[in-house]
């Protein structure tokens, strides 16, 4: 980053900032500064007492031999020092590991104090968001779990080769992979499973000289990686998913290992945290306040980890409920703290489509917080039906069907919280978290699915993860994407490409004068944003009638705004979105449409036909002098993309319609038929 690209950024992230926030990021920075005298020393911990969490998990979980040869396989890769990042692309990482080294650009970072990297210089450090990828150490737990499947010592030499590489290469407070306190949180949580699946306290990692020196580093760094998230918990305006990750790994990290005087203190800490944020960063209705999905399911995975542990530690300590201690003052996540997760879930499973797939709405870098069941870059994770079964089991008492999570409840054995079994499966209205379904026979072969954005564009001052996408919708159609949201691509690919995929013009929505509807302050802050109202509310999904707007426009000298209404007729499966500007002089403006890169999609004379492999979609447009064409893959400016994964983009049709207007409206009737 330039001296000028960076004053400018500084500037734009205090004028985000309140005066309270201010006085704490002058603390960090002193503490920072002071923490230069501790980098590198062999141990920053005290001597550990032996009172660790042992679990006592023993052999594998149920597996068909189909799971089992995919585990084995991955461990094999991994072995090999070929890993998968970002849930789809393999890379090679080295024998032994290079933990510092982008495996994308191959640049290493430099082993210097922490305080002192910039990780936005990819000249220093490369894509910093590959090595903290490779650094979460999911793929260690792989090990772990073909070790605790086959007892074969092959994947447990495997394991001590890259803690000892691990250990060597990154000392505390030294290096890239000191400089995030949620990379530190998410690291906590798989080195817990590790230490769980292969034993605990008692584990034959620890057998011998090197083993017992091994044990000991380990604690030192883990005791170095609870201290450095405690003293730098994201806060203010940066509070996002960061800080329940953060809050996560430090408690599980105090309660796996409460070693050290310092960690009940962090423990209550996390815990009191955890419940106040589980409330403030989800809706009333289930809605994750970040308005991305991905980090929607991020969050509910750290907060499930976090709750599976106390209660595994609860049940290892042995006494009826309420009594349950991992160390003599652990208590159980409240009531409401897993009614948050309920919810969320429900939100989760309304949103879904019947093919699966998930709206791509707001950010997302495919980061899991672990990673249990084994797939090939062919057939990615799916994130939501694992958290979905997840809660069927852990809120249902069903059976835990799901690979992922026969390994997560194996490996943390306990008992099911408190939650209320009234929860009901699916909505259509969720007005605080800003979102509303239409359509019809949802869940069944012949669904219509659309999904209207009408919230905030994201969470606190920054909005980190928040799209310019008010008022837009995606549409799917029998399972199959139609109107879609096209994602992500990079957070740090030229930034052009940063901002095309979060601006207006990459969303199912309308554009006035080429600008976005919120104004960018930086890849991960917005300055200025669009607010969105409801002026008429639907009543139900099937006889949908919706009018919206916004004031994302009403900056400008000339101030225009934008209102959107939106009818869906179930009798005839008709679709009528009718989209108003207003203002005192003409603007051009302009209203896209997205499609999924498999559709067949074609503009004549008598308007846009788009075929999948179950139906047919007719739209016409209506308005003064409307411009229509089909855009797709365009680079000068981008122009019909879609991003199905991090660091990954192919071409889409993108309809443009534009007109220049002070108020004509542009209407837009789309009629649905099944083949």
């Amino acid at each position: 980053m330039s001296a000028t690209v960076r004053m400018v950024w500084l500037v734009n992230r205090l004028r985000c900032m309140s005066v309270a926030e201010l006085g704490y990021r002058v603390r960090q920075a002193a503490a920072v500064r002071m923490g230069r005298r501790m980098a590198g020393r062999a141990s920053l911990a005290p001597p550990p007492l032996p009172r660790a969490l042992s679990l006592g998990v023993s052999g594998a979980p149920p597996l068909d031999a189909a799971e089992l040869e995919a585990l084995l396989l991955d461990a094999e890769r991994i072995e090999a020092g070929h890993v998968v990042l970002f849930a789809e692309r393999r890379f090679d990482v080295g024998v032994p590991t290079a933990w510092n080294r982008d495996p994308e650009t191959g640049v290493t970072g430099p082993a210097i104090y922490y305080g002192d990297i910039d990780i936005a210089d990819r000249e220093l450090v490369g894509d910093i968001k590959h090595v903290w990828e490779l650094n979460r150490h999911l793929h260690l737990v792989r090990l772990a779990q073909a070790w605790t499947a086959t007892q074969d010592l092959r994947w447990l030499h495997a394991l001590e080769r890259n803690l000892r590489s691990w250990l060597d290469a990154c000392p505390p407070l030294t290096g890239p992979n000191w400089t995030s306190p949620l990379e530190l949180g998410i690291r906590l949580i798989n080195w817990s499973l590790v230490w769980q699946l292969t034993g605990g306290e008692f584990s034959p990692l620890f057998n011998g000289e090197a083993g017992s020196r091994l044990r000991a580093d380990w604690l030192d760094s883990i005791y170095a990686h609870c201290r450095t998230i405690a003293r730098h918990l994201s806060r203010h305006s940066s509070a996002n998913n960061h800080l329940i990750g953060e809050l996560s790994g430090l408690y599980v990290g105090a309660v796996t290992w409460p070693c050290w005087k310092e960690s009940h203190d962090w423990e209550t800490l996390a815990q009191r945290e955890l419940e106040q944020e589980a409330q403030a960063q989800f809706s009333r209705d289930g809605v994750n306040r970040e308005q991305a999905f991905a980090y929607h399911m991020f969050s509910c995975e750290f907060l499930f980890v976090a709750g599976l542990v106390s209660e595994a530690a609860g049940q290892a300590a042995g006494g009826p409920r309420g009594e349950r201690r991992a160390g003599p003052r652990h208590v159980p996540f409240s009531r409401a703290y897993w009614a948050v997760l309920q919810r969320a879930l429900r939100f989760l499973r309304s949103v879904r489509d019947a093919g699966g797939h998930l709206p791509a709405v707001g950010d997302s870098d495919d980061g899991c917080v672990v990673r249990l069941s084994a797939h090939c870059s062919a057939q990615p994770s799916d994130r939501a039906a694992k958290l979905l079964a997840l809660g069927d089991t852990v809120f249902g008492g069903q059976p835990d069907s799901h690979p992922g999570v026969r390994w997560l409840l194996h490996a943390l054995p306990g008992g099911r919280p408190d939650c209320d079994p009234h929860e009901i499966e699916t909505g259509w209205a969720f007005p605080d978290g800003g979102y509303f379904l239409f359509g019809n026979h949802f869940g069944e072969p012949n669904e219509i699915k659309g999904v209207l954005d009408c919230g905030p564009l994201g969470y606190l001052g920054i909005a980190a993860h928040g799209h310019a996408d008010a008022l837009a919708f995606t549409l799917s159609v029998a399972g199959e994407g139609c109107l879609i949201d096209p994602g992500t691509y990079s957070y740090w690919q030229q930034r052009k490409w940063r901002d095309y995929f979060r601006g207006t013009s990459a969303h199912n929505t309308v554009r006035i004068d080429g600008l976005d509807q919120s104004v960018s302050g930086g890849r991960f802050m917005w300055l200025r944003k669009a607010r969105a109202a409801i002026e008429r509310m639907p009543a139900s999904s099937q006889e949908f009638d919706f009018r919206g707007s916004h004031d994302g426009y009403a900056r400008l000298p000339d101030p225009v705004r934008h209102v959107r209404s939106v009818r869906f007729d179930s009798a005839t499966n008709t679709l009528v979105v009718r989209d108003e500007v207003s203002a005192k002089k003409q603007h051009k403006v302009e209203v896209f449409w997205h499609f999924a890169p498999e559709l067949d999609v074609r503009l004549s004379s008598h308007g846009l036909s788009v075929r999948g492999q179950r139906f047919v979609l007719q739209m016409q447009a209506s308005g003064a002098d409307l411009q229509l064409e089909l855009v797709r893959g365009a680079e000068n400016p981008p122009l019909g993309w879609v991003s199905r994964a991090y660091e990954s983009k192919q071409p889409c049709e993108v309809l443009r319609i534009t007109n220049v207007s002070s108020a004509v409206p542009i209407e837009c009737r789309f009629t649905i038929t099944f083949i």
